[in-house]
């Protein structure tokens, strides 16, 4: 995908190796560090603490801390951030992602009125985000409390040589599927999903969760919709191969042998690439309810 005209965006900064963005304050943190190891398994990506952040408000808001999905403002952007001795958008990885956040920047300014964009944060090993403590094995992440997309760029890698998932486009799909959750957000919609599943069973809110992420699946098929001008060949095909890599029963066959679908909670391999191919074929957002029927 042609993105090398564009300036990299200045909603970033590089947060460097073990280093944090927001604090969190009170015990979410601590809460949200013992939910990864049971809520993650392996490292599954895409979103996975933008869910679990949901989760943690339901504890936040009984212990009176506050919820995450309170509508928190990220810190603004002001060029390509530093932080410490770090500078963002540095390495070609970063610059592809500045690059990419931009392009996300120019579509959904063009979708949603007033709309304001997340901050991307890089780091290295692990992070402290609005939503608590992190490690990059949880992968790319969105955190609503802060508004901000975390990204450790070696998971890059980890999608080409793990998942077989090589490609500009396939790196892409994963920052858009982030900005799809920050959509999720400034538009009510996780608030919703925590109210709901503040009254569901485990199951239940895990079936939840799976509309969020394919909602998310969705609205990165509008972004590259919406610059299919920029599309190359093989491109579509790279996003779908990274969708079918990283479904839950994919990655439970991988990694266990056997399959629970009770306990998913990003879609199967044939959910993401439908609901990716749904943003793509329609380029509108209002085609991205994953909410109502059947998934």
């Amino acid at each position: 995908m042609r993105l090398d005209d564009l300036d990299p965006s200045e909603n970033v900064r590089d947060l460097g190796q073990g280093s944090g963005g927001g604090g969190f304050g009170g015990g979410g943190g601590n809460i949200l560090l013992g939910l990864l190891p049971m809520l993650l398994g392996s490292r599954l990506g895409c979103g996975t603490i933008a869910l679990i952040g949901i989760g943690v408000a339901i504890f936040m808001a009984i212990g009176g801390g506050g919820g995450l999905l309170s509508g928190g403002v990220a810190p603004g952007g002001t060029g390509q951030q530093q932080v410490g001795q770090n500078k963002a958008c540095d390495t070609p990885e970063e610059l592809q992602s500045c690059r990419m956040l931009r392009s996300t920047e120019q579509t959904w300014s063009q979708l949603l009125q007033g709309y304001r964009p997340p901050v991307l944060s890089f780091y290295q090993g692990s992070v402290q985000s609005g939503c608590g403590n992190a490690s990059s094995a949880a992968g790319p992440f969105y955190c609503p409390a802060d508004q901000g997309v975390y990204l450790d760029t070696s998971f890059f890698r980890e999608l080409e040589n793990r998942f077989g998932a090589a490609g500009d486009f396939a790196r892409y799909y994963v920052i858009a599927h982030e900005v799809g959750h920050h959509i999720q957000n400034i538009t009510g919609t996780m608030e919703k999903v925590r109210a709901a599943q503040a009254r569901m069973s485990r199951a239940q809110g895990n079936q939840m969760s799976v509309r969020v992420e394919l909602q998310a699946d969705c609205y990165a098929g509008v972004w590259a919709a919406r610059n299919k001008d920029r599309l190359e060949a093989g491109d579509i095909e790279e996003g779908m191969r990274a969708a079918n890599a990283i479904g839950d029963d994919t990655l439970q066959k991988q990694a266990q042998g056997t399959v629970v679908p009770e306990s998913f909670t990003h879609g199967t391999s044939a959910q993401r690439m439908q609901w990716l191919r749904r943003g793509l074929e329609t380029g509108d957002p209002a085609q991205c309810d994953t909410f109502s029927g059947a998934i």
